[in-house]
């Protein structure tokens, strides 16, 4: 052992530091489901931008590609974000009042997948819905009713 890693060893010893605990990566307050919706909107707004593109105009290619690239950014951004809330902000005693929390966060993460491989607004219209429970038992685990709005 080097002197430098005694004499903190030593000064540890003498005065320890407080133990600090947390239930939570930040202070409370700062998870929210809307940025897991903002992304999914996105996610459709760029299905559907897709779907209705005139590919025989001019610049068509180039706007696909944009608008796939941003599509799939989106979709990826929601898979972060159900991640945060699923891995971060809920805890074991939620299971208790949401036995199908882990299959729902699943089948979102996954409905995030599926937008990314494909352009289907079927697909873009379940994410939300699957966004749209996850928001429910984020909200309802805090004891707060806030209504499910779409900014479309």
């Amino acid at each position: 052992m080097n002197l430098t890693a005694h004499l903190l060893r030593s000064l540890d010893a003498l005065r320890p530091a407080p133990v600090a605990s947390a239930h939570c990566d930040g202070p409370c307050g700062v998870y929210d489901p809307a940025s897991a919706r903002i992304a999914g909107e996105a996610v459709l707004s760029m299905t559907k931008k897709l779907l209705d593109l005139d590919m025989s105009a001019e610049g068509a290619h180039n706007t696909y590609s944009r608008f796939v690239a941003i599509k799939e950014e989106e979709a990826e951004k929601v898979k972060r974000e159900l991640n945060i809330l699923w891995h971060d902000y809920f805890k074991p005693q939620h299971l208790e009042q949401f036995p199908e929390l882990h299959t729902t966060f699943w089948n979102g993460a996954k409905q995030a997948s599926a937008c990314k491989t494909s352009v289907s607004l079927d697909a873009a219209n379940e994410l939300m819905t699957q966004i749209e429970a996850i928001h429910n038992m984020f909200w309802a685990s805090k004891g707060r009713d806030i209504p499910w709005y779409t900014a479309s």
